[in-house]
């Protein structure tokens, strides 16, 4: 934890509270200009203070140990703020006061939350969501260093303006490698990863409020990239001499036919290829995002690229029907596969998926809710979006004809 800027301990009368001549003791802590008031349950006569060596004056015996009760209770207050800085504990004025008080053993921390759901989450996320909370994570810990200046936030002080500030922190940071400034989407997801932590914690009731109560989730709804026909066949055609090239092409045009992401064609076992209902060759999976049960039924294309890698020895080494290669590479390569086929748009495989939907689906009539059961998805709103784009298509198709009708009457 880096060292707090300020720290102050100060004693002062509340002289709007005098009775009978006498005004009640506080303690005043502050840390980095916030303040947490003490009650130290002691009186003194309103003339016998002095304001300015915050103690009472005289030296008679009830003055002596008035002062050294003052005394006694600066070291305390002094060494709650020397352990809170060992533990490497959130340094608050608050965290002082309840260390003092001896209240502060049932106040979390947003480091607590994020460890007990480590734990509690190991094993029931797949590794690809547990990677997105780490990255979420770690964005926090930045966030409290350079805003708060502190490595870690009791979860009972977060409030509306600590996420707010948390947004402004994620769309104004400037990574130190290649990548590029978040997008507003990206930003949402790493506050709905925060919401969900928070979420927890109320659940385990360690707050008794919820600081998102007021918060609104602002996401842009992007139309979903796919490649059009003439696209995905400047793929399929091109042979690449280049064996890793190769491979990608095949595994991004075997996803635009069957819509498997990234992780389930690399985890596809030959046990998946089985005969379906109509005799025909399908996929039985389960998805690996949802765990949601998917039955595909082989298009001419994909079944010859199967064929292709039916005797690789790197498939049959790991028992898979494809080599393995990670997703990072497979959408670098995938860049120098859109280059060297004319394909401008950034090319990833997810894109292959995108595709699927709309190229080889939509477009050649197949019904929304077959292609919804293809895809895995729990609710027909979300393949909806695809028929969206196509409406799209239709509109510019639509817009090309009214050009070539009005050349004609022109000429």
């Amino acid at each position: 934890m880096k060292a707090t800027s300020t720290f102050g301990i100060f004693f002062w009368t509340n002289s709007s509270r005098i009775k009978n001549g006498q005004v009640p003791i506080y303690a005043r802590i502050t840390v980095n200009g916030k303040r947490a008031m003490i009650s130290l349950k002691r009186k003194v006569p309103l003339v016998d203070w002095d304001a300015h060596a915050n103690k009472v004056k005289g030296r008679s015996q009830k003055s002596r140990i008035l002062n050294s009760y003052l005394d006694e209770t600066y070291n305390q207050l002094f060494r709650c703020y020397q352990d809170l800085k060992l533990e490497h504990k959130p340094i608050t004025a608050q965290a002082i006061k309840s260390r003092y008080l001896g209240e502060d053993e049932k106040f979390h921390t947003l480091g607590d939350i994020i460890n007990y759901h480590q734990e509690d989450m190991d094993g029931k996320l797949k590794w690809g969501t547990q990677k997105n909370y780490f990255t979420t994570q770690r964005y926090l810990f930045k966030f409290l260093l350079n805003i708060y200046n502190v490595s870690d936030i009791y979860l009972n002080v977060l409030d509306y303006n600590f996420i707010i500030k948390f947004e402004k922190f994620l769309r104004g940071y400037i990574p130190q490698d290649h990548q590029r400034r978040m997008g507003n989407n990206t930003v949402m997801k790493h506050i709905g990863r925060l919401r969900k932590l928070i979420n927890l914690a109320f659940k385990l009731e360690w707050i008794d409020r919820d600081p998102f109560i007021n918060f609104k989730f602002k996401y842009i709804k992007n139309e979903r990239e796919f490649l059009r026909l003439d696209q995905l066949q400047a793929i399929e055609k091109r042979k690449f001499k280049i064996a890793r090239l190769q491979l990608v092409s095949d595994l991004f045009v075997f996803s635009c036919y069957t819509s498997l992401s990234y992780i389930d064609v690399i985890n596809l076992t030959t046990d998946n290829i089985r005969v379906g209902i109509d005799g025909e060759l399908w996929i039985y999976y389960r998805r690996e995002k949802t765990t949601k049960p998917i039955r595909i039924p082989l298009l001419p294309k994909a079944l010859q690229i199967i064929k292709k890698y039916k005797g690789d020895m790197k498939s049959l080494s790991r028992g898979h029907v494809f080599p393995k290669i990670s997703n990072q590479k497979l959408n670098s390569y995938l860049k120098e596969i859109a280059d060297v086929c004319g394909i401008e748009q950034n090319l990833t495989f997810h894109i292959a998926r995108h595709t699927f939907a709309t190229t080889v689906t939509l477009s050649n009539g197949m019904p929304i809710e077959t292609v919804s059961k293809l895809l895995g998805h729990s609710r027909i709103s979300t393949t909806q979006i695809y028929a969206k784009v196509i409406e799209r298509k239709v509109s510019d198709d639509m817009q090309q004809l009214r050009n070539h009708f009005r050349e004609i009457k022109n000429r």
